[in-house]
């Protein structure tokens, strides 16, 4: 897998946001098949910073419905990365 196909987008939303300014904590989609190992490697060489530690949480896809007509969302995995002390805590904007 290439860097890209295991980090598939971050994740900007309150929470995400809330912990990156106080935890040092970045939040990921990654890939449903990547491992922690991976997740860290891949950070690790796309932002240039070293990685604590990385948490993953795998949600199931809900049911949607468009009018009589029903279908499931794709499932996905999120990664908490924490960053080690010291490290610059990278913007999104500028590195993607």
């Amino acid at each position: 897998m290439t860097l890209y196909q295991i980090i598939r987008r971050p994740l900007v939303t309150e929470k995400g946001v809330l912990k990156k300014d106080t935890e040092r904590t970045l939040c990921f989609e990654v890939s449903a098949e990547a491992n922690k190992t991976q997740v860290k490697a891949a950070v690790e060489k796309l932002f240039k910073v070293k990685v604590d530690e990385v948490r993953t949480a795998t949600f199931e896809g809900k049911m949607r419905r468009r009018g009589r007509f029903s279908g499931y969302r794709s499932d996905w995995k999120k990664a908490y990365v924490k960053l080690k002390a010291g490290e610059k805590v990278p913007d999104f904007a500028e590195v993607l």
